[in-house]
């Protein structure tokens, strides 16, 4: 089940990753990213733990390949696993096991990864990594979006739809935005509607939240200033 693509934007610094599935919730265990740290998504017979541990390896200086070898090498069930982890420099790994349900696999380019099983057959994801390429002008969240709709286009899961998720961060351990739509008729649609949702208020006021390199702004007058200003207020 599931396919994900992770991304990275190397002017902005951000990582993204988002993943589309006719499971339940599956934002829930699947993704995983962490500003100027790496973006991960674990799927098929999914391991939840390979998220966590993950990216605790590449806290420690491991790189991708060698923190998904690890993982690997420490779980009996490797061959029913998909995995891939995008490093905050770009490098990558992906791993498909030998039991993963057809179709099953993955395709790469510079900063970007995609991976998928039980799918309609491979050009769901050549064509979502496509539509990602195709669009180097959108922010992130949008273009990821967009890439996993074309995916979908070309059949998506082979069981249907269901849930859907996205996770966008840049400097923080904590996302810029982090959507998820657990259970729904067609989960794309509404993990974009949300995304605009997002845009009217939440995305202004995230910027005076305390982070990793300032305390945040914490006089309500000057957010307040600065929602009106926007229009948001």
């Amino acid at each position: 089940m599931t396919w994900s693509l992770l991304a990275r934007d190397p002017q902005s610094g951000e990582l993204g990753v988002i993943v589309a599935t006719r499971f339940f919730a599956m934002g829930a265990l699947c993704p995983r990213a962490e500003g100027g740290l790496g973006a991960l998504a674990t799927q098929a017979l999914i391991n939840p733990l390979y998220a966590p541990r993950g990216l605790d390896a590449l806290r420690a200086g491991m790189a991708p390949q060698a923190a998904l070898d690890a993982l690997l090498a420490a779980d009996a069930g490797r061959e029913s696993r998909q995995c891939h982890i995008l490093a905050a420099d770009g490098r990558m790994a992906q791993h498909t096991g030998a039991d993963c349900v057809p179709w099953c696999g993955a395709v790469r380019a510079e900063n970007v990864s995609v991976a998928g099983n039980m799918l309609a057959g491979p050009r769901v994801v050549e064509d979502t990594l496509a539509a990602f390429l195709a669009a180097p002008h959108l922010p992130l969240a949008l273009r990821l979006i967009q890439a996993m709709e074309a995916g979908e286009a070309a059949g998506g899961d082979a069981r249907g739809k269901q849930s859907a998720a996205l996770v966008v961060t840049s400097n923080d351990p904590y996302p810029d935005l982090d959507l998820r739509v657990d259970d729904h008729a067609d989960p794309l649609a509404e993990l974009r509607r949300l995304h605009g949702v997002a845009q009217q208020r939440f995305v202004h006021f995230r910027r005076f939240l305390p982070g990793a390199d300032h305390p945040g702004v914490f006089d309500r007058n000057v957010i307040n200033a600065a929602l009106k200003a926007a229009g948001v207020a």
